[in-house]
């Protein structure tokens, strides 16, 4: 073989090699532009937490962060519009620890618990979705003995089981600017999941 045949071979080799670390860097340069523009909007639009407490079943199960209910909650409807009655909304409560419950009572609306433990909304018997027809609000803190509360601009929310829940009966309002967004879908364990609250 002459040397400018050895000289040529060595030449495609060279080109064969830079054309394919080419391609790496391209693929690579792609798959690190995704997984950024995931990130971003993941951080963007949605927050997932444990469920570490009892107090909002049968909805959501956990005692622990390695058994609890992993709830994605999703950030991006209430940048468009108020949370809505029965929604469960996420905030964030003392030590980072992030805690879900129930809106049951709107900015401007009077809340009360009557004999049969039911919600009062302006004097009026709150009639509920079909799957929360057996919960059963128990008339403690800031409502016990018929006390009615006024929302003034905040939220008042529950927890389902609402004989241990820490929400506004003892901790007053939610304010807007406290809730991180709407408890979304149940993503594990895969026997809980579900969506919590359905459009």
């Amino acid at each position: 073989m002459t040397n400018q045949a050895r000289l040529a071979k060595q030449t495609i080799k060279s080109c064969r090699q830079y054309v394919t670390l080419r391609v790496l860097f391209r693929v690579a340069r792609d798959a690190f532009a995704v997984i950024g523009f995931a990130l971003v909007v993941y951080h963007s639009c949605f927050h997932t937490s444990r469920v570490v407490s009892e107090s909002m079943a049968p909805t959501l199960w956990g005692t622990s962060h390695t058994s609890g209910d992993l709830v994605l909650t999703e950030k991006v409807s209430y940048h468009f519009r108020a949370p809505r009655r029965w929604e469960v909304v996420t905030f964030p409560g003392p030590g980072g620890v992030v805690i879900m419950k129930r809106v049951v009572g709107l900015p401007g609306e009077k809340v009360s618990l009557n004999s049969d433990r039911q919600v009062v909304i302006n004097g009026q018997v709150l009639e509920r979705p079909k799957e929360l027809a057996s919960l059963k609000y128990y008339p403690y803190g800031n409502l016990s003995g018929g006390a009615e509360v006024y929302c003034d601009d905040g939220y008042y929310v529950l927890g389902d089981d609402s004989r241990d829940s820490d929400d506004s009966r003892f901790n007053g309002l939610l304010l807007p600017e406290l809730i991180l967004g709407r408890a979304w879908a149940v993503l594990a364990p895969a026997e809980h999941r579900r969506w919590v609250t359905p459009d």
